[in-house]
């Protein structure tokens, strides 16, 4: 098949494109079980979009592309690029005009625009296949959907009507740029973007999340199935799990995208990273959600990060730091970063920080930024507490006390 820029599968490209982006090793004849030819198919088509951003280094295994961008110097993420180059059969095309073009000024049904088709459009031209009423219907439920058409009944007649747009978007500009970049559903304003004349380059951002608009359809399904109040099966890499999509959690330190779930296997609350999903199959309404949201947010008061342990155990963790007069923006820091933790004057400038969580190994990179000024840490879990002391230890035969 002839190389075409325009996909049917997001999935496959988000995969490549992940593969380009964060690994930036991947060479032809390395993708698993991907062709040459399907591997050099989807490298053009990630070229067409991200050529300013595309990089090669020659390797003794051969020549290796990837993609390079400095976030901070980026004021609209180019990622959004690939979602806009989604491929449509020529039967797509000219049923988008016809349709929007006869709505312009009157509601029809799909039989009455089918007629007008046949009549006013294609009858001055040889060998157009006359699409059927049926497939019309599709196309517009499809457009009330998009919200670009809106159904009302007239008897036992259903017409379509052309939505008229109520909002200037010229005086939303700034915030639609703000949205764009900031949102996790962050492509929708893209798009809206691309209508708009001499956008502004008011915002810059220091720590700007590229990747993750590469899940952005994903995203967009859970939060419909969340909205819907609807169970979903995940389509994961080698397994499916039937889960009750809660919450959506963004970490605030990398930008990743996590789902909290219920999941009816293990009968409780689970956390997925949203990039590692493949899909998402909306199944049916869920009656117990309330109680599944309940659940999760008990168990929301133990986390830390994204990590659940195994559920059940709960790590209990202090540590006590010695906080000297001067020093106050450290201890400004320990408040504003304690999350559920709690925070206790000891005297004497020290300070006991203590918290509870299921898992306690996703405290050590922030305790460690303490370093230096910890007293003591204590944890119920003793492997956390033992590689503590052990990096301590290591620490002091490389550098002495």
């Amino acid at each position: 098949m002839a190389y075409s820029e325009l996909i049917k599968d997001f999935g496959k490209i988000r995969d490549y494109m992940r593969q380009f982006y964060i690994y930036g090793f991947r060479g032809r004849g390395e993708m698993g079980d991907k062709s040459d030819r399907s591997y050099d198919n989807e490298k053009r088509r990630i070229e067409s979009w991200m050529g300013d951003y595309m990089s090669f280094r020659q390797e003794p295994s051969g020549k290796k592309s990837f993609i390079s961008m400095e976030s901070k110097d980026l004021i609209h993420n180019p990622l959004y690029n690939a979602f806009k180059a989604k491929s449509f059969t020529d039967k797509d095309i000219m049923l988008h005009f016809y349709i929007l073009d006869i709505l312009e000024q009157e509601a029809f049904s799909a039989g009455e625009i089918a007629d007008i088709i046949a009549t006013d459009y294609i009858s001055e031209f040889d060998d157009v296949l006359q699409p059927d009423e049926s497939t019309i219907r599709k196309k517009l439920k499809e457009y009330e959907g998009l919200g670009l058409v809106k159904s009302s009944k007239e008897g036992r007649k259903v017409v379509y009507e052309k939505c008229l747009a109520t909002v200037d978007l010229e005086e939303w500009k700034s915030c639609v740029n703000f949205f764009s970049e900031l949102d996790p559903c962050g492509a929708i304003g893209s798009f809206v973007l691309d209508r708009m004349e001499d956008v502004d380059d008011a915002f810059w951002y220091r720590h700007h999340y590229l990747l993750y608009a590469l899940d952005s359809q994903i995203l967009y399904q859970l939060l419909e199935a969340i909205s819907e109040g609807k169970n979903v099966e995940l389509v994961l890499a080698n397994i499916t799990h039937e889960v009750c999509p809660l919450k959506i959690l963004v970490s605030s330190q990398t930008g990743r995208r996590y789902l909290m779930a219920y999941n009816y296997f293990l009968r409780d609350i689970s956390i997925y990273r949203i990039d590692n999903i493949k899909n998402v199959v909306p199944k049916n309404e869920e009656v117990k959600k309330d109680k599944y949201l309940e659940l999760a947010q008990k168990k929301q008061k133990y986390i830390w990060g994204a990590s659940i342990g195994n559920g059940r155990q709960i790590d209990h963790l202090e540590m006590t730091l010695s906080i000297e007069k001067g020093a106050e923006h450290i201890l400004d820091r320990l408040f504003r970063e304690r999350r559920q933790g709690r925070i206790e004057l000891l005297g004497n400038g020290n300070y006991k920080f203590v918290i509870d969580v299921y898992d306690a190994w996703e405290l050590i990179p922030w305790i460690r930024t303490f370093m230096g000024r910890i007293v003591k840490l204590e944890t119920t879990n003793n492997e956390v507490q033992e590689a503590f002391y052990e990096d301590l230890t290591r620490m002091n035969d490389l550098y002495g006390e």
